[in-house]
């Protein structure tokens, strides 16, 4: 049976979306226009436009035809470790256009221009600042402070000892439940944040504040959120002693992200780091050719002379 295209009026806007599913020990299939989860308490359907990024943890399979309607679909698929802690590789969504890309490779490779960004990445984090003109190492320092601060509170506010961040991405029952929440959520933030910039046609290597590293623009993006989302629903859940940690800390962000609609919190912040206008986000196939004089020319076309006079024509 032939199975046809998810179109592009079909596919919701990137802000509409569902945040993530994380799945494991389970069969994933597809049935018309959604994927079929079958694991030893039954079977669900979840349709697969109203999704943004499924985390594959371990002991799940999913077929060839799943992944070409979450594909079609413009849905991120992670493969991730034990409890989401280990990124081992990702399914890149839809993009049509690469707008965002370029503008945010021309600022990662100004000093200038990264510079600013780094600096408005650190300010989103204060709500009090004054104007004074701080270095990013000045600001660097305050975020580091600030980050201190939060752990220390929230550690009394909860009761909940804090001996710094310690886990093995290796062993994630060896750690404290706080760090065991820590880092489930933190997976879950990162899947999220990978989703948003891959299905807006940014590249999830180009940071600003992190470098060198395939997800730097992942760990820029989610540092923005942790202190409202990740850190103080880990000491909680830690305080509350559940059985299952990292299962109740997804559950627990997953509701939260929706209600609080951080995909479209993370859609605008892009936006206004990289300075572009708020587009749609889902855009027709659009490919022409660069041009030192004219910006960018009609791709398809035989340019016959240095005038750039040509009929239309196959390759």
């Amino acid at each position: 049976m032939s199975i046809d295209k998810v179109t592009l009026q079909e596919i919701p806007v990137i802000k509409d979306r569902i945040t993530y599913v994380y799945l494991e020990h389970c069969k994933i299939n597809r049935q018309d226009g959604s994927i079929t989860v079958l694991d030893i308490r039954g079977t669900v359907h979840i349709p697969a436009a109203v999704l943004s990024v499924v985390m594959l943890g371990p002991g799940s399979n999913i077929t060839h035809r799943a992944v070409q309607l979450l594909g079609e679909a413009g849905v991120s698929i992670l493969w991730v470790g034990e409890e989401g802690v280990r990124f081992y590789a990702y399914g890149s969504p839809l993009t049509h256009s690469s707008k965002l890309l370029i503008r945010q490779a021309a600022l990662v490779s100004n000093v200038h221009k990264r510079a600013a960004v780094v600096k408005a990445m650190y300010k989103m984090r204060f709500t009090h600042l004054d104007d004074r003109n701080y270095t990013i190492q000045e600001l660097r320092g305050k975020e580091g402070a600030r980050m201190r601060s939060l752990y220390r509170k929230l550690s009394k506010e909860f009761n909940v000892p804090w001996d710094g961040r310690n886990y093995d991405v290796d062993n994630f029952s060896d750690g404290s439940p706080v760090n065991q929440a820590l880092s489930a959520g933190n997976a879950c933030l990162y899947g999220l944040c990978h989703s948003v910039i891959l299905s807006m046609g940014c590249s999830p290597g180009l940071g600003f504040v992190h470098n060198s590293h395939e997800r730097s623009f992942v760990y820029d993006m989610a540092d923005l959120y942790k202190s409202q989302y990740v850190i103080p629903y880990a000491f909680q859940l830690a305080a509350q002693a559940v059985e299952d940690i990292g299962s109740e800390m997804r559950k627990l962000l997953r509701d939260k992200f929706r209600e609080n609609k951080l995909i479209v919190q993370i859609v605008d912040d892009i936006q206004f780091l990289l300075n572009v206008s708020n587009d749609n986000l889902v855009q027709a196939n659009l490919l022409t050719l660069w041009d030192n004089k004219q910006s960018n020319v009609p791709s398809g076309v035989l340019y016959t002379n240095e005038n750039n006079v040509g009929g239309k024509g196959q390759e």
